[in-house]
């Protein structure tokens, strides 16, 4: 089994963890985090550093606006760690979205392409079904075969599946309302617990076929880079090495499950003991929690979290 060539990892969130005044220390106390942000807001064309420190939680809150934030929010928190230490990385992954990041963080996609690109998957994912047509639920306890037949069960003519595979039990699932509603049922009489989620619309299922072909055309006129490191991918969990591979992967990952205890998994097996978590939030460092204790993950978001740690080069 290939090896890593250093047992340290760089973790990135997805949607979920973002939050008014992630990134504002960060901002204020280093100036290759200001360089990001600063970026963002020019790439953008509207001051997504504002709505990142002082903004409004619901305009936050809408996808569009959530995926580039968490995108700058942990870039610029690499920049800033990069700055105070010469990391030897291993490989990069991100849960969904975060994907993106750890491409960044590789050298594979440029940090203004990126947030460019997930500010309009955002758009595509939030608009590929109506409102009311999908939903999610997040279901625990049950063993992900029996979670598949019984998707297939309640489906009918309508879609449910699992679109995030979390670990320690943990699956979401996504589809048509009705379906999802079904699920929840169906899973309450199994005993598993059942628990709506409030999202804006269906993520990681084929209803997000519409939001995929978008990606894809403006995935056309992005250059990708030979990677530093590899990126263990969602849709996979194997780590990829060619940068030739990197668009059709992000492409498939919007309407194909997230495998994020499985890439957890790979990393391990790979050789991975130690991970940060770059960006607001520690989400990941709760699920790798659940899958394994074998990989060790400190949350970074802040330079005094680099002080703490005492990496500087």
């Amino acid at each position: 089994m290939e090896q890593v060539k250093s047992p340290t990892a760089l973790f990135f969130p997805g949607q979920g963890s973002q939050k008014i005044g992630m990134g504002k220390a960060l901002y204020e106390e280093s100036a290759e985090a200001r360089a990001v942000f600063e970026e963002a807001d020019d790439a953008l064309g509207f001051s997504l550093s504002q709505l990142c420190f002082g903004g409004d939680e619901a305009e936050l809150a809408l996808t569009a606006n959530t995926q580039p934030a968490i995108l700058t929010t942990s870039i610029a928190t690499l920049r800033a760690l990069e700055a105070r230490a010469d990391l030897p990385v291993g490989l990069a992954m991100g849960h969904s979205l975060g994907e993106f990041s750890a491409l960044v963080a590789a050298g594979a996609l440029r940090f203004g392409d990126a947030v460019t690109l997930v500010r309009l998957r955002g758009e595509a994912m939030q608009h590929a079904v109506e409102p009311g047509v999908g939903a999610m639920a997040a279901i625990i306890g049950a063993q992900l075969e029996e979670l598949e037949a019984a998707c297939a069960e309640v489906s009918g003519e309508e879609i449910v599946a699992p679109a995030n595979e979390n670990g320690g039990g943990q699956t979401v699932v996504a589809g048509h309302a009705g379906a999802v509603a079904r699920l929840v049922a169906a899973a309450k009489e199994r005993r598993w617990r059942a628990i709506p989620l409030n999202v804006s619309a269906p993520f990681h299922c084929s209803l997000m076929a519409p939001a995929a072909e978008r990606l894809a055309a403006a995935l056309e006129q992005i250059e990708v880079s030979p990677m530093r490191f590899p990126v263990i991918t969602n849709v996979e969990a194997e780590a990829n090495h060619s940068e030739a591979r990197v668009k059709s992967l992000l492409v498939e990952q919007v309407t194909r499950r997230v495998r994020w205890e499985a890439s957890v998994r790979k990393a391990l097996h790979m050789g991975i003991t130690t991970a940060y978590e770059l960006g607001h939030g520690k989400v990941l460092r709760g699920l790798v929690k659940r899958i394994t204790k074998d990989i060790n993950v400190t949350c970074l978001s802040s330079t005094a979290d680099f002080d703490v740690l005492d990496v500087r080069a």
